[in-house]
């Protein structure tokens, strides 16, 4: 059952300023477009006008300058989006797991379980594993030797921790990731004519720092030789690959289906969109926004955005842009060269003019 909240409420706990009734009391959030009675939105964005005048919301959440565009009651903050998420949290608490081990775990008599941890049903823990206080892993999952996993953290169902791995605290991971499984990693090798693949043992761990959140689905690849490292603050969506040796910088945000190759570094405070394809060895700067899509091969040295993508078209449309691309490639050189020697000359005769 959902708490209900009046505004003076959430705001002693948040923050902000209040305009109107303080007492309007608000049990649910929603968006502007289908908020019903009741419900508190946020309004982040001049666009979404038409949406805050029609809204049926009870209350909602608005920056200072956008503040008279609407008499309903409101919470007034510099960041609305960010205050709408901690209004949501007050609204919707974690359902608090009971303490205590299910009688189906299966838990080695070497690993360290402290009382206030939750351990859920079919759950494998092996020998050497060490957990903080307040650790709560749910059914299914299985956490592999000499792994180590702080206070607070949480891990739902069907998670699988591989050997060695180390986790902070106040982490969360979705049902289905997997931590520290082997990288891809063979030689390639030929005997008697005949070339095969040698398997490289990958000796390597896992280390995630605090408070990183790691969708469902995930996987990311125990080191090689050194170390794969998740910084702190990190938030990684469903469905991502992330290879061996790889490094992701503190409080970087990385969406679905993203796929990064062996030993990149990826800076901090970075942004990368769905689908993005980051090559191995490469770096990318602190506050870079990669756009969804691009293919990144080359390293990135400076904050910025950066797209690398050809906007969808008509497929036969697509075939000629991809033809002029082919055909104009070769002559490009020629083209840049031509381009400077008339900029050069568009100078000596703006010169000549002056005087």
């Amino acid at each position: 059952m959902h708490p209900n909240l009046s505004l003076q409420q959430i705001v002693q706990q948040l923050g902000g300023s209040i305009s109107g009734n303080p007492d309007t009391q608000i049990s649910r959030v929603g968006s502007l477009a289908l908020a019903q009675a009741g419900a508190i939105a946020f309004f982040n964005d001049a666009k979404y006008k038409v949406q805050l005048t029609s809204t049926a919301a009870g209350a909602v959440i608005i920056r200072p300058e956008h503040a008279d565009l609407t008499s309903l009651p409101k919470i007034i903050t510099d960041n609305p989006y960010a205050y709408f998420a901690k209004v949501s949290q007050l609204l919707n608490p974690v359902y608090a797991t009971p303490n205590g081990i299910h009688a189906s775990a299966v838990i080695e008599a070497s690993a360290n379980v402290p009382a206030s941890c939750r351990i859920g049903a079919h759950v494998v823990i092996e020998h050497h594993v060490t957990f903080g206080n307040n650790v709560t892993i749910g059914s299914g999952c299985v956490i592999e030797r000499n792994s180590s996993i702080a206070d607070n953290t949480i891990l739902e169902a069907n998670v699988t921790i591989k050997h060695g791995t180390q986790i902070g605290k106040n982490c969360h991971f979705f049902s289905g990731c997997v931590i520290g499984n082997d990288g891809f990693g063979y030689a390639e090798e030929a005997n008697h004519g005949k070339k095969h693949w040698v398997k490289i043992p990958q000796v390597g761990r896992v280390v995630i720092h605090d408070f990183v959140d790691i969708g469902a689905n995930t996987t990311i690849d125990r080191g090689a030789i050194d170390d794969t490292v998740i910084e702190e603050g990190v938030k990684l969506d469903n469905l991502i690959q992330i290879a061996h040796n790889c490094r992701i910088g503190a409080h970087t945000v990385i969406a679905g289906c993203v796929g990064i190759a062996g030993s990149a570094v990826i800076g901090k405070h970075c942004k990368i969109g769905g689908a993005a394809m980051i090559l191995g060895h490469l770096t990318i700067a602190d506050e870079v926004t990669i756009s969804p899509g691009s293919m990144i091969m080359r390293s990135i040295h400076k904050a910025g955005t950066y797209t690398a993508l050809m906007p969808s078209q008509a497929h036969e449309d697509w075939l000629k842009t991809a033809a002029n691309i082919r055909h104009l490639s070769p002559h490009l050189s020629q083209l840049t060269d031509k381009i400077k020697a008339l900029e050069q000359m568009v100078a000596i005769l703006a010169a000549d003019k002056k005087t």
